[in-house]
């Protein structure tokens, strides 16, 4: 959700995730591409599925080749478009690694479910992000032109789907060293 803010615990985890897979866009909204045969043309929607081939950037962590990609090598009215440098950047970073991007799984913000992915020293504190959004078939119609553009520019759809969704399950979680299968891995 766009509307939700990921706790420090979670955005930790983001990264983390990232750092074992620098090559791809990392992050917590997301959004799917599908091609509408009604209609002859790409669509993009904020429903909640188990598709995922666009991350948001207002929650991602990327590296930053794609980031100067994207400033000095892409056209300037391709940059331009309206509302689409989400679109545009993922599309990039598929076109160049023919890869998914990867999503993250965030946790509720309250309750055990708060504490759960984070650890004790990212639960007090923190205020609870606004609810999110409602989920239902929501399309964003900003999102349809822009597809059909990218996919006129690049000759092909570059976006790539994917089922992969990492979530923070025992992330930052102290579990004691008794319980532990092989305490000898453990870092001091």
């Amino acid at each position: 959700d766009t509307d939700t803010v990921p706790l420090p615990c979670q955005v930790d985890f983001a990264f983390s995730v990232w750092l074992s897979f620098p090559e791809r866009i990392v992050g917590f909204p997301t959004r799917s591409h599908f091609w509408d045969a009604e209609r002859g043309r790409w669509g993009c929607t904020d429903r909640r599925s188990n598709e995922v081939s666009m991350v948001l950037s207002a929650a991602a962590f990327y590296h930053r080749y794609y980031h100067s990609l994207f400033t000095a090598h892409l056209p300037a009215a391709l940059r331009e478009l309206a509302a689409c440098e989400d679109a545009l950047l993922n599309a990039l970073v598929a076109a160049v690694t023919g890869l998914p991007p990867i999503k993250v799984g965030q946790q509720r913000t309250e309750g055990p479910a708060r504490r759960a992915g984070c650890g004790d020293e990212g639960a007090a504190g923190t205020p609870p992000g606004p609810p999110p959004a409602p989920a239902g078939p929501q399309r964003t119609e900003g999102g349809r032109d822009c597809l059909d553009r990218l996919a006129d520019w690049f000759g092909y759809m570059p976006l790539v789907s994917s089922r992969l969704r990492l979530d923070p399950v025992l992330f930052k979680d102290q579990v004691s060293v008794l319980r532990k299968k092989y305490p000898s891995l453990e870092r001091p």
